[in-house]
Parts: structure tokens; C-alpha cells; sequence
């Protein structure tokens, strides 16, 4: 029996040896969890910083399609209205990478929206004529877009921009 003794305070102690192992291994993997998901969060919001430079950049360059007169873009050419309309998906890109990024910060929210009213009479009729290209943004987009036409009481079939 004296010989069973020490075998089983060895016994114990290699267990709590163990335990307390397996518990600074599973600390260390939350803690390699933890960073990844920084890392990912910190990528997300670099890219969309990104983005939303890009777009500012091309908003600088093109001041007539950051501030849109849509009737003047409409009578000009078949060129300038493709350039617009990718001036604007382009817009609409950068929006939903950094609202999403930035969900928790209410200024990229404000910027977006204030950017958008120019654009909502030719994302009225966009939308009435080819519902697929509102479909081609993400679904927290498309609500922001019909929200913010709502707001501006810019609806089919004249979808100009009301007095609000």
C-alpha cells in the first residue's frame, strides 16, 4: 500500500501538469483567434479606406459627376453617360466597403449619404428600367439607396429630387 501512495500523488500531479498545459495551449489559440480576427478587421477597414480614396480621387477629377446635374449627363453623349454610371457604381462600391468596415463610426454613414443625393434621380430610373443593377450591391445597399430616395421623395416616373 505505501507503494501505491506516491504513485498516485505522482499520478495527480502529472494530471494538474496537464491541465494547466492544455489550458495555456487552448489561452494561446483563442489568443491566435483573436489576433486573425484583428487582422481581418484591419485588412477590411485598409481596403476600404482605399475605396473610398479611389472614389475621392475620381470625385476630384470629375466634378461633374460628383455633383451631377442627371438632366445635362442624359442629353449628353452615349460616353459620358456610361462614364457616369461607372462614376456612380463605382460611388455605391466604395460605400458599402467602408460602411460595412466601419459600422460603428456614424461620420462614414454621413459622408455616404450626403455624396448620394446628386445620384438618387439616376438611381430611380436605373431602377425602373433594369431592377438587376440595384440587385448587383449588397442587400444593406440596395435599403440604403431606396431609403434615401424615400427621403428625397425621388420616385418613378419623373424620379427628380423633391425639396427636402
Amino acid at each position: 500500500m505505501s507503494m501505491s501512495q506516491p504513485s498516485l500523488w505522482w499520478q495527480k500531479y502529472g494530471t494538474l501538469a496537464q491541465m494547466a498545459q492544455a489550458t495555456v495551449a487552448l489561452l494561446g489559440f483563442v489568443a491566435i483567434l483573436f489576433q486573425i480576427n484583428e487582422l481581418r478587421s484591419n485588412a477590411r477597414a485598409a481596403s476600404a479606406r482605399q475605396a473610398f480614396l479611389g472614389y475621392t480621387d475620381l470625385a476630384f477629377k470629375n466634378p461633374t459627376f460628383a455633383q451631377a446635374d442627371y438632366d445635362k449627363i442624359k442629353a449628353g453623349s452615349r460616353e459620358e453617360r456610361v462614364q457616369y454610371e461607372s462614376f456612380v457604381s463605382y460611388f455605391l462600391y466604395a460605400c458599402e466597403e467602408t460602411i460595412a468596415a466601419f459600422a460603428d463610426k456614424r461620420e462614414w454613414q454621413a459622408s455616404c449619404d450626403y455624396d448620394l443625393k446628386p445620384h438618387l434621380p439616376f438611381l430611380c430610373e436605373k431602377n425602373q428600367a433594369q431592377p438587376a443593377y440595384l440587385a448587383t450591391y449588397g442587400t444593406e445597399t440596395q435599403q440604403w439607396v431606396k431609403t434615401s430616395m424615400q427621403t428625397a421623395s425621388v420616385t418613378p416616373p419623373d424620379c427628380k429630387l423633391g425639396k427636402t
